[in-house]
């Protein structure tokens, strides 16, 4: 019957899944009393709630307000090593993604460089509009007429 032993093993910040961990001697036993050969590892990579990875590279998508992506503002995001400043421009869209440099996973072949932090910010509209704010909504509209469709030949 094979031995069983626990074995500590220091996963390299940076790995993904399919990336092999070498473990020096704790293989199989060599022959005729040689040293036992090494142990790999391939490592697996669990998802994440909010963030995907695409090579050292992070994304995330996070809601704002409707006044936020009109006026601008600063944000709070999350980023894998905790919370990061986002600053959001006046007039940013639904769907604009911003980067934060350097905010990504680190290269496993050059631990001293990172990928980025790619945030998409999506406008999310309230679920419960009072009267007084569909007031102020008709008032925009007449201040601000603007017809997104137009360049699509559309009314």
């Amino acid at each position: 019957m094979p031995k069983t032993e626990q074995v500590k093993v220091r996963i390299p910040a940076g790995v993904d899944t399919g990336s092999r961990v070498r473990v020096p001697k704790k293989g199989h036993a060599g022959r005729l009393g040689a040293e036992p050969g090494d142990l790999y590892i391939i490592t697996n990579v669990s998802n994440h709630k909010y963030f995907t990875r695409k090579g050292d590279n992070i994304y995330i998508t996070v809601p704002i307000t409707i006044p936020e992506a009109i006026l601008g503002t600063k944000i709070e995001v999350p980023t894998i090593e905790g919370k990061a400043q986002l600053k959001i421009p006046p007039g940013t869209q639904s769907g604009q993604k911003f980067r934060l440099r350097g905010r990504g996973v680190p290269s496993l072949r050059n631990p001293n460089l990172r990928g980025d932090q790619f945030v998409e910010v999506q406008i999310k509209l309230p679920k419960v509009i009072s009267e007084e704010t569909k007031e102020l909504l008709r008032q925009f509209e007449k201040i601000n007429p603007e017809n997104p469709r137009k360049e699509m030949g559309l009314e």
